[in-house]
């Protein structure tokens, strides 16, 4: 008789400044291997995937396993593709960008589905999707824990939906500053991104942690979001000047 795999953890939902986040790769890589305890990470940039790469080139040769993702902004809401090859590109219909993910032999993730402020495939702006539209989806799990919503009851929801519908439950902390990363986590059977992908498709995981604290949003507001917001509307002003 087999002895039963040791459990690990694994964050699915992690950005970094090549999109909206605030930390480089090597920062990213940095942090996970001295503060936390996770064996696996996702990068989930939006709408492009060059971050995933450079930090899983960066993570090799010290052991600790990156997936490559992207957090595609569908036309439908967004949509964590893990285990790609290529970029998805954004702004076609969810059904169709589901297709190519999985074409590609990634998993499809519904992120944040009922977040009223991101876009979100039950959130409240979007009345073209129900419950039993996802359910028609052949995704291969739904966030039910993510860490920087605001409204807590949004993760509730989406829980007792994957409870009611079958999906697979995953956590991610929706990192987009160091402090977070791992807050939020899924937890898995096994130690390996391979495993953590058995243990999706076959519905063993755990979503596990919190979300951030007010200060941790603080932190990110004023260290990372209105820099961020500043360096844009400068370079937008120096564009319009030319």
């Amino acid at each position: 008789m087999e002895a039963a795999l040791a459990w690990s953890k694994a964050d699915l939902h992690i950005h970094t400044r090549l999109s909206d986040g605030g930390p480089s790769p090597l920062q990213v890589v940095e942090h996970v291997l001295r503060h936390t305890d996770l064996a696996v990470i996702a990068i989930t940039d939006h709408n492009r995937m060059d971050g995933g790469l450079r930090v899983r080139s960066l993570a090799a040769q010290y052991g600790l396993e990156v997936i490559v993702g992207e957090e595609v902004g569908t036309a439908d809401g967004h949509l964590l593709a893990l285990f790609i090859e290529e970029p998805i590109a954004p702004g076609r219909p969810m059904e169709d960008t589901v297709a190519e993910v999985h074409a590609q032999g990634g998993l499809a993730i519904a992120a944040h589905p009922y977040d009223a402020i991101s876009s979100s495939l039950l959130g409240r702006g979007n009345r073209r999707w129900t419950e039993e539209r996802l359910a028609s989806l052949p995704l291969d799990g739904v966030e039910v824990l993510n860490g920087s919503l605001v409204r807590h009851v949004a993760n509730l929801r989406a829980t007792r939906t994957a409870h009611r519908l079958g999906l697979t439950m995953v956590g991610g902390s929706d990192a987009h500053h160091l402090a977070v990363i791992g807050q939020a986590h899924t937890r898995f059977p096994g130690r390996t991104a391979e495993d953590l992908r058995r243990a999706i498709l076959a519905g063993t995981t755990e979503a596990g942690g919190r979300p951030w604290r007010v200060r941790q949003y603080l932190s990110w507001v004023g260290g990372c979001f209105i820099p961020r917001t500043v360096r844009r509307a400068r370079s937008a002003v120096r564009a319009y000047a030319r």
